[in-house]
């Protein structure tokens, strides 16, 4: 599961982002609105973590701006702030939830854990591929009914795989994803781990669901090669 901070704080941004990716999670970091806008609306996130004060465009606006694309990925908003007037006029503009600083990790990871649950309606906590099973909360993969065991870049690469079902994905698009960063060089990184998906995944049944696309990179389909 993939988390947007957009924060302006660079420590604070730092700490978040490392204790997020310790618990599993891929993060991009925004340290301003514009930028936190150009990410929120370029890629797919499963949840926003928003400060309110932010430069060049404030946390509120981004805010705004999302929910008037049509734009129902849940949002946590971090403030100083803690009127009432305040959480009522951000609960209007469209959060999920409010976070007042200081306030502990532990605190934030409960919050976002439970939106994640919640998640916006169009957000499916599982995905479902021929006889393939995903649950995106527990991470447990299913085959025929039968427990598949996945380590976690295994795991992130396959869930990439299946939210973007039938979309031939190229090899640095996967590495800046899954790896959260860009191997320069490097991408046959993904091969590697794609041939160790597909032992665990494909080896024991006659259908075949991960495709290779020569010279591009690779999809997950239930679709027969052509």
């Amino acid at each position: 599961m993939r988390i947007l901070i957009v924060e302006d704080e660079e420590k604070l941004c730092g700490i978040l982002s490392r204790g997020l990716k310790s618990e599993g999670f891929a993060v991009d970091l925004a340290h301003d609105g514009l930028q936190g806008l150009e990410l929120a609306t370029s890629y797919t996130y499963d949840l926003i973590v928003l400060d309110v004060q932010l430069p060049k465009m404030t946390g509120t606006q981004l805010l705004q701006r999302l929910r008037q694309r049509d734009h129902y990925v849940p949002v946590l908003m971090l403030t100083a702030r803690d009127a009432v007037s305040d959480k009522v006029v951000h609960f209007e503009a469209g959060a999920d939830d409010y976070l007042t600083k200081p306030f502990s990790f532990a605190e934030l990871l409960v919050r976002i854990k439970a939106l994640m649950r919640r998640g916006p309606v169009q957000r499916s906590d599982s995905l479902k591929i021929a006889d393939l099973e995903i649950d995106r909360l527990s991470r447990q993969v299913k085959r025929a009914g039968k427990r598949i065991e996945l380590s976690p870049k295994e795991y992130a690469l396959l869930e990439y795989l299946a939210l973007n079902t039938g979309r031939v994905l190229s090899r640095t698009m996967i590495i800046e994803h899954v790896w959260d960063q860009s191997f320069e060089g490097l991408t046959n990184i993904v091969d590697v781990y794609v041939k160790q998906l597909r032992t665990k995944l494909d080896a024991d049944y006659d259908k075949k669901l991960i495709k290779t696309s020569r010279g591009v990179g690779y999809t997950l389909t239930d679709e027969a090669a052509a």
